[in-house]
């Protein structure tokens, strides 16, 4: 950190205690994004056999164990240390995808709950992992920096998808066929993310900033009488309810497609891994590189007018993907990439804005109040999850549905019944995009109502 009153030599990326901070935050995200976005559907689907609503009851039990335990894990971090709890939490889920591979196949329900138990492991080590970093980002920053600090985090979030997606892919593609008898063509990613957490284990070891001072702070602050256990949790709950109500409506909405996206294209487009890795990178490395430039933009807007913005043009981006279930013309690459350019733009106005401003609510509770925040969006990705898996396991029904209605006006017989099958079975997949976009339009309408741009000097709250 920089002395206090002098002016920063460097940009803030490239000071040292932040610089470890991103990479590390970098190898963290590819490993969760490779295990959970890029191999664990495909992986359950293809090797394992399972249908899409049990993928979603595994995935979604790594989505319910991080977001109970976000918030007592980042009341952990303030009172032991930021670096203690990343170092435990991304080792202890370094043996998880090691162990995936050891379950029995064909145990019946053995075998799902082998699987979910893993997950919950894995969902208590990002626990441990994301409040801390979020609240070491926050410590390392001068108070002017933090939106700027929230969006470099963002930034490493968006590239870590990015690069997760097409190597995760590429591995399995180039190295699966190795492995077909020795437990499946999409092992190898598996491997590869369980590398992945013990290296950040390892350097957030080394190169992370300990954090002794920041525990001699909370044993004064404790000494003074201030709280020191959960009840720090639920005073945030308390002290920023239209937070909590906004992010779990919202999220239930990012937590729809968040299981068969990539089961999507594969279906929809007949793409493979590596093709599909290799579609979202340009996007997400252009994100990558406007997440900076965005969250200064945010800055000079106001938060709370950043986030209604934002919000505003997620639901834009989404309306133009989702439009592909009523218009075939519309299913395509081209328009699944032009729906992301307000989406990406206005996720990259949100999210700073969003946990810049709770990171402000209280300094000595900073990572408990970002935790509370993480929980509510987590419990909103928990019911989107299995609702999009099941939405999507069941999109022949929707199909199905969309012909009846679609034939009581005869349009079936003005078509061949191959192209008819095809429009009705489209409108069936695309049911994953329109999901996503009601319950984010209904995240951005009830942010209208309850975050307000402040007329005067800005109340903590905002």
């Amino acid at each position: 950190m920089e002395p206090s009153g002098q002016a920063p030599t460097k940009a803030l990326w490239l000071r040292r205690e932040v610089a470890r901070l991103l990479v590390v935050a970098l190898l963290a995200e590819i490993g969760f994004a490779v295990l959970n976005i890029s191999t664990m559907p495909v992986y359950l689907r293809e090797d394992r056999g399972f249908g899409e609503g049990v993928i979603a009851l595994v995935v979604t039990t790594f989505l319910l164990s991080e977001a109970l335990f976000k918030g007592s894990m980042g009341h952990l971090a303030d009172r032991y240390g930021r670096r203690r709890l990343m170092v435990l939490g991304t080792g202890l889920t370094a043996a998880t995808p090691l162990l995936t591979m050891l379950v029995p196949r064909h145990w019946g329900y053995g075998e799902t709950l082998a699987l979910m138990g893993l997950r919950a492991v894995d969902g208590l080590g990002a626990a441990m992992l994301w409040p801390a970093a979020f609240a070491l980002m926050n410590d390392t920053v001068e108070d002017g920096e933090r939106q700027e600090a929230m969006s470099l985090l963002n930034m490493c979030y968006l590239v870590g998808i990015a690069l997760a997606l097409p190597v995760g892919g590429l591995v399995n593609d180039q190295l699966g066929p190795w492995f077909r008898d020795f437990g499946g063509e999409r092992v190898p990613s598996l491997w590869l993310a369980s590398a992945l957490f013990l290296g950040v284990s390892v350097a957030s070891f080394r190169f992370v900033p300990s954090g002794r001072e920041l525990r001699l702070n909370r044993a004064v602050q404790r000494a003074s009488g201030e709280p020191e256990d959960l009840r720090t949790l639920l005073e945030s709950a308390r002290r920023i309810p239209s937070y909590l109500l906004l992010g779990f409506v919202t999220f239930v909405g990012v937590g729809f497609p968040m299981v068969p996206l990539k089961l999507f294209a594969k279906d929809q487009f007949q793409m493979s891994e590596t093709q599909f890795g290799v579609l979202v990178l340009p996007g997400a490395i252009l994100m990558a590189a406007l997440s900076v430039p965005m969250a200064k933009l945010g800055e000079r807007i106001g938060r709370v007018r950043a986030v209604h913005l934002g919000m505003f043009l997620c639901v834009v981006g989404l309306a133009v993907i989702s439009s592909g279930a009523v218009f075939p013309a519309f299913r395509t690459q081209w328009v699944l990439a032009l729906g992301g350019i307000p989406l990406g733009i206005g996720f990259l106005l949100t999210i700073p804005a969003w946990y810049a401003s709770v990171s402000e609510l209280d300094p000595n509770t900073r990572a408990a109040n970002i935790g509370a925040v993480m929980t509510a969006q987590g419990l909103g990705a928990i019911l989107g999850a299995p609702l999009g898996g099941t939405v999507y396991q069941h999109r022949y029904w929707f199909a199905d549905l969309y012909g009846r209605f679609l034939s009581g006006g005869g349009i079936d017989r003005l078509m061949a019944p191959d192209r008819f099958r095809e429009l009705t079975e489209g409108f069936g997949r695309y049911m994953l995009f329109v999901g996503c976009l009601v319950f984010v339009m209904l995240g951005w309408l009830l942010g209208l109502r309850v975050l307000k741009a402040p007329s005067g000097p800005a109340r903590p709250s905002e």
